[in-house]
């Protein structure tokens, strides 16, 4: 291709002509590329001598300049000035194509090819190249940016963040030759990536910075900078001050590659951080922290495509370099180091990873938040390991034993890298488990602790870790069973810790508890008899947050006997039990009385009247139940204040049933009634509503004359009474009497007429239509006068 050029010259106003002329121009140039030239390079005139800016810095004899065009072409030219003009001469590159050959814009700077008049028939020869300049020579480039070593940073990360984003600030670049500024652009198109590198824009001096619409622009000291305007950044090597340093990285890796003379690395590398921090590390460059970090990262996914002497030199580096003084960037330094170690654990030689080891080994023990990888025989040199062992033995031993500098997590992180190097720490392995059981079933905080390898390679802390944790099952079993879910411990593998086997076992789900209860004996190993400790912790285990029943407590009680429950601890439970047990519990009365047999003497006024309440519910009906239902009922409930609300639902119930079953001594009733109970009272009227009460009155003509007899009889006693005997003469006798056949009647008055005292006549009247008021109000006392 052909380049399109122009030349033109522009005056200070008002000399003769116009101010911007067109000497000679390319007749393909677009009038659209024409008149941006003219708004381009027609501010490049020097002053008047009449101007008030005439006090400014002489121009520069010539500058250069690559500018965008609206179109995305650029103008690419060379200025020369005079003092009494600006000659120009520049390519147009159309948008989408470069310099012939490739060629950055930068590398055209003072190129024997530019003209310094125009042709003189105003029609420009075909160009087809522009040849490199001869100034611009590495040598010379690492030179330069050594002398200004202390500016490079700065400046990269500004020229960073120019070409990534197009709102960003433009730099100004202050030389007292704009030739150095030159220099610095073919400085930042170096590091930058290639791409970035040809759309970069620049020119090295412009007379007035501000106006100037370039990303780089340079300028001369005294000229009036934008110094406060945020759109800009100004770079002045003329100041007195040099920069700090920058925080970019990138930026600082570039500044030393530079300084270190090897721009070469930046080739094909230059926006890849790890690449390029990689490539100064095999260089034998010194970086800073989080450019290691970046090189460890990078190594971490690429050691695969690096020789072996590479790899070697590039981590040899990595470990040679001393810690960083910051402990946030130290921190990140041995975590990449860390994972580097990891990566390549089994994959190099001892020779690159001994040393790497280390690094990381000594690392972990200063830093207690950093991951501590195994580290192989193979992967630790008898040399560098023997050299560990004695740095490092003091300060794991303290940490491992004493609670101060490390917890047990970091303990046992600890104890790890002593394995690894042989280091003895036997003797602070009991005190170690105790810590430990303490952590692992303190909640939360030992949820994450991992003793599993522990355990498995040092005998010594696996029998002390299962003793005081069998000791603390012993004492709370739950807790203890719960925090060792999922653990893995091998506690099966180990002879005695009953408690501790009982707690790691799992408890199968469904499955009738005294059978889970009996599998948990077998598992501990050792019967309850020779050690009453463990029915305790079994119980716990089974019945964690509810009682036995009646049935599982008796059972518990009559296989082991009362020394080993009194010995185990575990009497109090069956006693709950006992009185706890649900009103409709069949098997409590009985639990009660042998709990009394086992333990009369050890029990509290209180317990022992309420299981003798218990008892005396399972006495109704039989042989032993005696008289003074309701007397002994309501003494016993006294001498239990506060009686179990489930015992005391119970007898009062009891007795309304044995009220209702008949028949009951002289008396029992009355008491009922007289003492004033509602609770008792309202336990027989839901008795004798039952279901069962009704079928039997259905199919019991005698039974219908004994309860007529009984909720017929003590009328004016009590209100309540007289209310309920009434509802149940109504509401449950009266439905079944109504419909009894002939024969059944007759039966119910034959008894009633055998019980004397008027019944026979009062049923009578109660029967009679019409009369069921009256006789009701007579039974009650209503109506009289």
């Amino acid at each position: 291709m052909t380049l399109a050029q122009l030349h033109c010259t522009a005056v200070p106003p008002g000399s003769d002509g116009p101010a911007f002329r067109f000497a000679a121009v390319s007749e393909e140039l677009p009038d659209e590329v024409r008149k941006e030239a003219e708004r381009l390079f027609g501010d490049t005139a020097p002053p008047s001598g009449s101007s008030p800016r005439a006090a400014q810095p002489a121009a520069p004899s010539g500058s250069f300049s690559c500018s965008a065009l609206f179109d995305g072409g650029r103008l690419v030219g060379r200025t020369v000035h005079t003092p009494t003009h600006s000659r120009t001469h520049a390519v147009h590159l159309p948008a989408g194509t470069r310099l012939p050959d490739g060629a950055l814009p930068i590398t055209v700077w003072e190129s024997p090819s530019w003209a310094v008049v125009p042709p003189d028939d105003g029609r420009p020869a075909p160009l087809e190249r522009l040849q490199p300049s001869r100034l611009l020579q590495p040598d010379g480039l690492v030179a330069f940016a050594a002398e200004r070593a202390a500016h490079l940073g700065p400046f990269f990360a500004d020229v960073r963040a120019a070409v990534a984003d197009p709102d960003a600030a433009r730099l100004v670049v202050v030389e007292r030759d704009s030739a150095d500024v030159a220099r610095w652009i073919a400085l930042a198109c170096a590091v930058l990536p290639r791409e970035q590198a040809h759309r970069l824009t620049f020119t090295t001096y412009a007379r007035s910075p501000h106006r100037a619409g370039q990303q780089i622009v340079g300028a001369l000291p005294g000229t009036e900078l934008p110094v406060d305007d945020p759109r800009y950044r100004v770079h002045d090597r003329t100041a007195a001050t040099a920069p700090g340093a920058t925080a970019d990285t990138w930026a600082d890796l570039c500044a030393r590659i530079w300084i270190a003379g090897a721009p070469r690395l930046f080739v094909d590398a230059a926006h890849d951080l790890g690449t390029l921090a990689a490539r100064a590390l095999a260089a034998g460059i010194g970086l800073r922290t989080d450019a290691r970090v970046a090189a460890a990262d990078w190594l971490c996914e690429e050691a695969g495509s690096l020789s072996a002497d590479a790899l070697h030199t590039m981590v040899t580096a990595l470990c040679a370099a001393p810690p960083a003084a910051e402990p946030s960037a130290e921190h990140a330094h041995a975590a990449a180091l860390a994972a580097l170690f990891t990566a390549l654990d089994g994959r190099v030689p001892a020779r690159t990873s001994g040393p790497l080891a280390a690094r990381v080994l000594r690392a972990a023990l200063r830093d207690g938040a950093l991951p501590v990888p195994r580290v192989a025989a193979a992967g630790l040199p008898g040399e560098e390991r023997q050299r560990l062992r004695y740095e490092l033995a003091r300060p794991l031993r303290e940490g491992i034993g004493d609670p101060e500098l490390a917890s047990p997590e970091r303990a046992l992180t600890l104890l790890r890298i002593a394995d690894q190097l042989d280091v003895d720490c036997a003797h602070l392995l009991p005190e170690l488990a105790g810590r430990l059981a303490v952590e692992l079933t303190g909640g939360a905080a030992g949820a994450a602790l991992d003793v599993r390898d522990a355990v498995a390679g040092h005998p010594t802390l696996r029998t002390a870790l299962f003793g005081a944790l069998d000791a603390q099952a012993a004492a709370q079993p739950a807790a203890v069973a719960g925090a060792l879910i999922g653990r893995g411990l091998p506690v099966d593998d180990e002879r005695g810790f009953p408690h501790l086997r009982m707690c790691a076992a799992p408890l199968p789900p469904g499955t009738d508890r005294l059978d889970v209860f009996h599998a948990l004996i077998r598992g501990a190993g050792v019967s309850p008899h020779a050690e009453p400790p463990v029915l305790r912790t079994a119980c716990a285990l089974v019945w964690p947050a509810q009682l036995p029943d009646g049935r599982d407590a008796g059972l518990l009680l009559s296989e082991f006997g009362s020394d080993t429950h009194r010995a185990a601890g575990t009497r109090d439970l069956l006693v709950d039990a006992a009185l706890a047990a649900p009103a409709d519990d069949p098997h409590a009365p009985a639990l009660a009385e042998h709990l009394l047999r086992s333990f009369a003497g050890e029990l509290s006024p209180r317990r022992r009247a309420g299981l003798l309440l218990l008892q005396f519910t399972g006495l109704l009906g039989t042989d032993g139940e005696g008289g003074d239902w309701v007397g002994r009922i309501l003494a016993l409930r006294a001498d239990a204040d506060p009686a179990p609300p489930a015992v005391v639902d119970r007898a009062f119930r009891a007795v309304a049933r044995r009220l209702l079953d008949g028949p009951a001594p002289p008396g029992e009733l009355y008491d009922l009634i007289r003492s004033g109970e509602p609770e008792l009272l309202e336990a027989y009227r839901r008795a004798a509503g039952d279901r069962t009460v009704a079928d039997r009155l259905r199919a019991s003509p005698p039974y219908i004359a004994y309860c007529f007899s009984e909720w017929s009889s003590h009328s004016g006693t009590d209100p309540s009474w007289d209310d309920t005997r009434t509802a149940l003469l109504g509401k449950v006798l009266r439905p079944v009497v109504k419909g009894l056949p002939a024969a059944d009647l007759a039966q119910v008055r034959t008894s009633l007429d055998a019980a004397g005292r008027g019944k026979l006549d009062a049923f009578d009247e109660w029967q009679r239509p019409g009369k069921l008021g009256r006789f009701a109000g007579r039974l009650t006392g209503r109506g009289r006068r």
